[in-house]
């Protein structure tokens, strides 16, 4: 199950205490939901309109990083076209910097670098160990995948960025930088896409004719110098599409269609399922005659000229553009996967706004809630819901007879008609970035 609920409640004597009787009851009783701490730094609260005006913004803030992030997830699929089937691990959330414990190791990210490092030698360490899955005792690759960057991992490990989202600023500051941000990876995204889709629609055209019916297609690849007459000043050699059917009739009578058709020029230089390419050869002062009475018999004349130089430009074209498409494709992709990345995270961190501002508007000051990230397991959505109102139902009176959220509530500050309201902040969090439909 890829949803997880992002929830806070008021501290009872400490926040820790809170955490407990939370997962006491919810995962250690009754195993209804995997539960995370949910790491919110100190932030600057500001002033009561302040936060009032920014939950509203937030909101929509949230709306906006999720629709980029699921925009870059989906191009990457687009991109990988028939590796699509490797999207998933491709979507990953890379700026992870805390240390994962393995089998009596440390393993650690730095730029560039993953390190493991005996837990005994942390206080002597000193230079760092390069990736070796033989001393870090790992069976698989993918197990490395899964805990640097896989998306569930990021958000039950949650750390802020302190580098990118100093909590020096004001709650209205941070949420600005992620919002230029993100908007400036989805403008850079429009053109990137615009670029390659142009490439790979010019390409895509030009094998359509190099594959398609011969009344379309381009006939340079199917013909020969020694197919036509050439350098004549009274003769020229014409192709002529024949409808499968028609190709009979064709022998019999293409000499006759017209006066000064060279006998016996004619010859089919290629046919394919429903028609024949033949050459004919005539005098070039009766070929508007030979067209009219060719296409009364359903015989199409197709308009073509033996070049030689045009020939090889035509060839060398589609050479660059397939060229051009390699050379884009590895940059765009890494692109792709950084910026999601990007993205991803930004929109974790609009969610961790998002739940700091509710629950100092809900509870108070001074600050003092536990927020909590819970993974249901979904047959047990429902009892959850039942086990977390018994829990929280006494802060919120209109909620008391039942734990059944509230259809819609307008209420300043505490959700702006958000569609799911519940005594406690409550958000959900869907990390399908492959399959899921909003």
């Amino acid at each position: 199950m890829t949803e997880y609920w992002l929830i806070s409640a008021p501290g009872e004597k400490t926040c820790q205490q809170t955490w407990e009787s939370m997962n006491n009851l919810t995962n250690k009783q009754n195993n209804l939901s995997d539960n995370y701490k949910f790491a919110i730094p100190d932030l600057k609260v500001g002033t009561l309109d302040q936060l009032v005006g920014l939950s509203d913004d937030l909101g929509k803030l949230d709306g906006f990083v999720e629709s980029v992030t699921r925009k870059v997830a989906a191009y990457l699929g687009e991109v990988l076209e028939d590796q699509r089937d490797k999207l998933h691990e491709n979507l990953m959330a890379n700026n992870v910097s805390h240390p994962y414990h393995v089998e009596g190791y440390l393993l650690f990210r730095k730029p560039n670098v993953l390190m493991f490092m005996p837990k005994l030698s942390i206080s002597n360490y000193v230079s760092s160990v390069r990736i070796n899955p033989n001393s870090a005792k790992l069976t698989t690759a993918s197990f490395l995948r899964a805990q640097d960057g896989d998306l569930s991992n990021y958000i039950t490990r949650f750390q802020w960025d302190m580098a990118k989202y100093p909590i020096k600023q004001s709650l209205r500051n941070i949420a600005d930088i992620i919002s230029k941000q993100v908007g400036q990876i989805d403008a850079d995204l429009k053109t990137k896409s615009s670029t390659y889709n142009n490439l790979k629609s010019n390409l895509q055209n030009m094998e359509k004719k190099q594959t398609g019916s011969l009344l379309t297609r381009n006939l340079a690849d199917l013909v020969k110098k020694e197919h036509f007459i050439l350098d004549s000043e009274y003769l020229n050699t014409l192709l002529v599409v024949v409808p499968k059917q028609s190709i009979n009739d064709w022998w019999a009578n293409y000499e006759k269609l017209t006066d000064m058709i060279v006998p016996r020029s004619s010859q089919m230089i290629f046919q394919d399922q429903d028609y024949g390419l033949f050459t004919v050869t005539l005098f070039k002062k009766v070929e508007d005659e030979f067209k009219l009475h060719a296409r009364e018999k359903k015989f199409i004349v197709r308009e073509f000229k033996y070049n030689e130089e045009e020939l090889a430009a035509g060839k060398n074209e589609i050479t660059k553009l397939v060229t051009d498409k390699k050379k884009q494709f590895g940059p765009l992709v890494r692109w792709l996967k950084v910026n999601f990345s990007e993205c991803f995270c930004a929109w974790i961190h609009v969610k961790a706004l998002r739940v700091f501002v509710e629950s100092v508007l809900r509870y108070g000051l001074p600050v003092n809630f536990q927020a909590m990230l819970l993974h249901p397991n979904k047959k047990n959505t429902k009892r959850l819901r039942d086990i977390l109102h018994q829990l929280y139902g006494h802060l919120d009176g209109s909620t008391q007879q039942s734990g059944v959220a509230h259809d819609s509530v307008d209420i300043p500050g505490l959700g702006f008609g958000q569609s799911d309201y519940y005594p406690y902040v409550y958000y959900k969090i869907n990390i399908d970035m492959v399959d899921h439909k909003p």
